[in-house]
């Protein structure tokens, strides 16, 4: 857990000074486990809650659908932001203007 908050507060400063990282990982690639979690089929396998008679086994499978693709959004956007961070930082540096 120490790691994640150093790595956060690392992207954070990159993202301040407009520099580089000079590594690709971010702490929201960690929100690509969250839809594995449906593979853990033991703790779905209920019957009990039931939503719109359906029992949990297969209400919660479903619901990990829209919430992989919500997950899978965010680590997009999150590294398209990344990116147009140093894209920016780059052409500054080369303009010769301020990063």
């Amino acid at each position: 857990m120490r790691r994640l908050g150093v790595l956060w507060m690392v992207d954070q400063e990159h993202a301040a000074t407009g520099r580089a990282p000079d590594h690709d990982r971010s702490p929201w690639n960690l929100l690509l486990l969250v839809p594995l979690l449906m593979l853990i089929t033991p703790l779905w396998n209920h019957d009990e809650p039931r939503v719109f008679g359906l029992p949990m086994f297969y209400w919660a499978q479903f619901l990990f659908v829209p919430l992989g693709v919500v997950c899978v959004g965010l680590v997009v956007r999150a590294a398209n932001r990344r990116e147009r961070g140093t894209e920016r930082s780059g052409s500054a540096e080369r303009d010769g203007g301020e990063p």
